[in-house]
């Protein structure tokens, strides 16, 4: 027997040669199509409203430019979108160097544009020069349309390749670009843009740019909207809390430019207990914050801390406040504008530049000084929340020894009422949170033991909207929640130790099982949003009815689909001998019922839980559970007409 180590054998792809010949270029946009997520994501939903996104960014540097007041966003009856601006036009005029036009090099050319020095741009979202030639070479047809120098000009492209010149199709006074585009089905999964997803976006981009009127419409539905708000980030913030009890009446403003770099920041103070803060740099939302919030919190923390000890409001306080005190029940959007901002990764998630730390935090300290010191009622009323949140921290630091000694906070003590699965491995496992005690013995006899774990829930949970996490760590509903799913909660959680692949909320198919799955949502946007942000909570949807017609049985998620069932079974409109029965709850349903209906992964349906839009999200938990009731009712009464049928999702 030889000791030498065997000859590694190599797949057989690998003996072929590889040399220059092999190497391969892809010339313009070839790259993008071949590669789109590179570049907007995915090619889901997500990636599909990038592309609005990328268009918009462009019209909106013109407005930071000051050359541009008025963007018209629509989607047209066919399914594409029109994004009109009013600014200075994309520049028509032959590019020597690349012999083609402006317009052609922007939309035709990766990393073109105009926004590489600072001539033509100071500021500015759109830094690589892909946006426009992303979009035209993901889309089916896209057309460019310039008003510039008393003339309407047009090009049209397919998939990215010039079809006409550029060439004046009339005059025109008017000055602007139209970009018009149909998303390509050879590289989209869907193409249907949803117009909630547009708006709300819309939206953002009017509060961050004061003074820009945005328009929106959506010529499928008839649907429309207008954006406009002089008071920019204070409007921003009223906003947010709508639906709140606020501190003090107006939102205090920062506003100042240092070294070049303009920064805005609002914020007020409400009566509840989350933390509630949205960062921008130069109108890109930076979901992972970054400097400006570092130097934001600081500035807020040193301020407040130094304000009670000179008031001598903190005489009776036995424990330092902490940073997280002074931003309970906070409010507040930062919007920093500077020329050469760094982001992480093309996604611009997390702003970089180290002097803007500095130049946030010396202008919030002075700003908010002169405020308390001018308003000494509402900085008095600022500083007992912040004792009282103090006050609850410690609290919720000692509910947590206990919990964490019962073992609860780990999963290491489960909850006795929780009917376990035998599969360890949370990749393959599923939790049904399942209304009543009715329906989740049902739940536990319909499910694959496998893989289905099922945990009944007693009751309407709390409402953390209005409450600290100290009552959430005393809550008797939450806890064998918590418990169960093993990954602890608030400063406790760890999402690696979650025993479940997907939480699945299972409620009853009424206004009570509706409310139930509001709370429930609430209170994992609050404590896990991890479990949201990453995909694993899900509602399950049960069916209405179940029509019947002898042994033939057809289950109804809607009235529509009862009243189809019924044609079906009734033949020529006889409808003898069917039967329609309304499911009142889950518990109404048999085991095999509840299993092929709901749980059963070949034939159910769940509508996963995501944060599209997380200003929208925020506002909307803020507005429908928190404490005032007529901006709940206004809301009510505006949207009751607007649906049939309302699953709650996607919130």
């Amino acid at each position: 027997m030889s000791d030498a180590a065997p000859e590694p054998q190599l797949p057989a792809s690998a003996g072929a040669e590889y040399n220059a010949e092999t190497i391969q270029v892809l010339k313009g946009l070839e790259g993008v199509r071949m590669r789109p997520a590179m570049y907007i994501g995915d090619t889901s939903v997500g990636g599909l409203h990038e592309l609005i996104k990328e268009v918009v960014n462009n019209s909106v540097d013109e407005a930071l430019a000051g050359r541009c007041s008025l963007i018209e966003v629509t989607i047209t009856a066919a399914g594409a979108v029109r994004v009109r601006d009013n600014g200075r036009g994309i520049p028509v005029d032959f590019h020597a160097g690349e012999q083609k036009s402006g317009v052609e090099v922007v939309m035709t050319m990766l990393h073109a544009g105009g926004k590489f020095d600072k001539k033509a741009y100071q500021v500015s979202g759109g830094l690589h020069g892909v946006g426009a030639s992303v979009v035209n070479a993901l889309s089916e047809w896209c057309i460019a349309e310039v008003c510039q120098k008393g003339h309407r000009y047009r090009q049209r492209y397919s998939r990215g390749e010039p079809v006409t010149p550029l060439e004046p199709v009339g005059a025109t006074p008017e000055t602007g670009t139209t970009i018009e585009f149909f998303p390509d089905q050879q590289v989209f999964e869907t193409l249907e843009f949803d117009y909630d997803l547009v708006a709300h976006r819309l939206r953002e981009l009017a509060f961050l740019t004061r003074g820009l009127e945005i328009r929106v419409a959506d010529e499928r539905t008839g649907r429309h909207d207008t954006f406009h708000y002089d008071g920019g980030l204070v409007e921003f913030v009223r906003y947010l809390n709508e639906g709140r009890g606020v501190l003090h009446a107006d939102p205090i403003c920062l506003l100042g430019e240092r070294d070049g770099v303009s920064i805005e920041a609002a914020l007020q103070y409400n009566d509840g207990y989350q933390e509630t803060i949205f960062t921008y740099a130069n109108n890109i939302k930076t979901a992972e914050g970054g400097t400006h919030l570092i130097g934001f919190r600081a500035g807020l923390t040193r301020t407040l801390n130094a304000y009670a000890t000179r008031a001598n409001l903190l005489r009776n306080v036995k424990f330092a406040v902490a940073g997280e005190d002074t931003r309970e029940g906070l409010s507040a959007v930062i919007s920093v504008k500077l020329p050469d901002p760094q982001f992480e990764g093309q996604t611009k998630s997390k702003l970089g530049n180290s002097a803007v730390k500095g130049l946030v935090e010396s202008l919030t300290s002075e700003t908010l000084n002169q405020y308390l010191e001018e308003n000494p009622d509402t900085a008095r009323r600022i500083i007992d929340k912040i004792i009282e949140a103090g006050r609850a921290r410690e609290a919720a630091r000692k509910a947590r020894e206990l919990t964490r000694r019962k073992g609860i906070l780990d999963g290491a003590s489960l909850p006795g009422k929780l009917a376990d699965c035998s599969e360890r491995d949370p990749e393959k496992t599923e939790i049904f949170l399942v209304e009543g005690d009715s329906a989740g013995g049902s739940a536990a006899q319909a499910r694959d033991q496998s893989f289905q774990a099922v945990l009944p829930m007693f009751g309407k949970p709390l409402n953390v909207e209005k409450a600290r996490i100290d009552r959430v760590l005393g809550n008797e509903k939450l806890l064998p929640l918590i418990s169960a799913l093993g990954a602890g909660i608030g400063e406790e959680y760890d999402f690696t130790r979650l025993r479940y692949g997907k939480v699945i909320i299972m409620a009853d198919a009424d206004v009570d099982g509706s409310h139930i799955r509001i709370l429930m949502m609430t209170f994992f946007f609050r404590y896990m949003r991890e479990l949201i942000d990453r995909g694993r909570l899900f509602l399950a949807q049960p069916p209405l009815f179940l029509v019947k017609r002898g042994r033939q049985e057809l289950y109804a998620y809607n009235e529509q689909e009862r009243d189809d069932h019924l044609r079906t079974l009734g033949g020529n409109g006889d409808a003898k001998g069917v039967m329609v029965q309304r499911y009142k709850g889950l518990g109404e349903m048999n085991p095999e019922q509840l299993w092929v209906t709901t749980m059963d992964p070949a034939s159910r349906t769940l509508l996963r839980v995501n944060l599209d839009d997380a200003v929208e999200a925020e506002h909307m938990f803020s507005l429908l559970m928190g404490d005032q009731v007529e901006p709940r009712r206004a809301f009510i009464e505006t949207h009751a007409l607007d649906v049939k049928n309302l699953d709650l999702h996607g919130a």
